[in-house]
């Protein structure tokens, strides 16, 4: 979770059991419930998920109840710990992405969150699909028409207050609030009845990397009994529901669900980021010469911050004449005056911050004031599906697409797209962005060494081995034959 989220809690001395101790199954016994929990997964008809914050420390977000969690950290009085990347930056783990994965393919009908670092949606799970019970740090609503506004910075506040922004919609302009819970606020009811509802449906409730002890959220999972369903439960610490629950497996959750993918023959997708800008450039006539505005924002508004941008350098190859300029400081500006007459091609450089994958990307931009250019909307589903299909197959970031423009006299506005970032979970290459993603083979199924080291080694069963056999002898790919 968020440590400006846990900074910003107001201040309750009773949080519940921090500081347990960790638990891990032997390597023989993890082997054995990971198969268990696979057959699970793959048997049940409606599969639901519930996570906590144990499923976001691999990307380098403290936990809260662990040895070095938060509040454990906070009763001992050694602070906030600190994390490996700027919040907004968190990548997805190897679990979200699994997650995806089997709700592409049918498995998993909805995922149930008390996180509020937004890694679910970054992953690519569909909104529809997913009940955040706690809010979400980089989402704003509005209170009169509901409308969600995800943003690629941190809101400001937690609590259900107002923003400095407004809806959007024109019909309404209402003041936007935030949609974090402080302690003592209420569970949205849109969330909780949802949840609610896929739980008593569900034949399995999958608990990863949750204490299970703030309420009512830790009582959903077991809605499920009543209705002859069955809990199972990841997580590196006892919880009080583990009774009730028909497998409970101590392991890093990375550790268990890389197992379980991998005994279902189910890859597990790359991350691929894709952040955006709005580019606008006004001009004015002054006699034979043209005095023109530069504005890299925000598409959320003027006064947006852009987190993954560092600087932004402006040059004109084609014109030695004109002298380039890196523009350091937000909202981004340059003020130029140029003849009329003599279009030009700008060069603007996005240097990107700590947390992506490249070091920048580059946008042409001819410039011609005698005529306008054409206005026009292209399909963000499809540019975007073509933007990561090409950094996937390219196995890097930097890709760029405009998505809309709109010429008018005297302006010209652009929305541009810009993948930076993309991490694999089968390569060494993500080593140092997900360790998880050291065990994986280049066709996305677990190394040997590693099941080994992780005690979940599937050579040990004859019926996988004959079937992997076959497999290869048959010109298939064992790790990506769908069970």
């Amino acid at each position: 979770m968020s440590l400006g989220y846990a900074e910003k809690l107001s201040y309750r001395e009773d949080v519940g059991n921090v500081g347990m101790p960790e638990i891990f199954d032997s390597p023989e016994l993890l082997h054995k419930k990971i198969e268990e929990l696979a057959v699970m997964v793959r048997e049940s008809k409606h599969l639901v998920v519930f996570t906590g914050a144990g499923i976001s420390t691999s990307s380098g977000i403290p936990d809260f109840r662990g040895p070095k969690g938060v509040w454990t950290l906070q009763r001992s009085g050694k602070g906030v710990p600190g994390a490996s990347l700027p919040f907004h930056r968190a990548v997805p783990t190897l679990t979200h992405m699994a997650l995806v994965e089997l709700e592409k393919t049918g498995r998993l009908k909805f995922v149930i969150s008390q996180n509020v670092d937004s890694l679910h949606l970054r992953s690519g799970l569909p909104r529809e699909k997913l009940a955040e019970l706690h809010g979400n740090s980089f989402k704003e609503i509005c209170p009169s028409c509901k409308k969600e506004y995800l943003r690629d910075f941190e809101i400001e506040t937690i609590g259900l207050k107002d923003t400095p922004r407004r809806c959007s919609d024109k019909n309404c302009g209402a003041r936007l609030k935030d949609t974090v819970l402080d302690w003592e606020d209420a569970l949205p009811p849109e969330e909780m009845d949802a949840a609610k509802e896929q739980c008593q449906t569900a034949d399995l409730v999958l608990c990863l990397g949750t204490s299970l002890q703030i309420t009512p959220a830790c009582n959903m999972p077991l809605l499920s009994l009543k209705n002859g369903g069955r809990v199972a439960i990841v997580n590196l610490q006892a919880t009080p529901k583990d009774k009730k629950a028909s497998l409970v497996i101590h392991g890093f959750v990375d550790k268990v669900i890389a197992g379980v993918m991998y005994m279902m023959n189910l890859r597990i997708p790359p991350y691929i980021r894709t952040d955006f800008v709005q580019i606008s450039l006004r001009n004015s006539v002054k006699k034979k010469c043209v005095r023109w505005t530069l504005r890299v924002t925000s598409i959320h508004g003027l006064r947006a911050p852009l987190p993954f941008l560092r600087s932004v350098e402006v040059s004109f190859p084609e014109r030695p004449d004109m002298k380039p300029v890196v523009l350091k400081e937000q909202p981004f500006s340059l003020q130029r005056e140029t003849s009329m007459n003599r279009p030009f091609v700008m060069l603007l450089t996005f240097n990107f911050s700590d947390g992506c994958g490249c070091s920048s990307s580059s946008i042409e931009w001819p410039v011609d004031f005698l005529k306008q250019k054409d206005s026009f909307v292209r399909d963000r589903s499809l540019v975007l599906q073509e933007l990561q299909h090409a950094a996937e197959h390219r196995s890097r970031a930097g890709q760029h697409a405009i998505l809309e423009r709109e010429g008018v006299p005297r302006a010209e506005t652009s929305i541009h797209a810009l993948v930076t970032n993309i991490v694999r979970y089968d390569t060494e290459d993500s080593k140092a962005a997900v360790p998880m993603a050291t065990w994986m083979n280049s066709n996305g199924s677990l190394s040997k060494r590693h099941m080994d080291a992780i005690g979940c080694n599937p050579a040990s069963s004859k019926k996988q081995k004959l079937v992997a056999t076959r497999h290869r002898r048959k010109g298939l790919n064992p790790a990506t034959q769908k069970v």
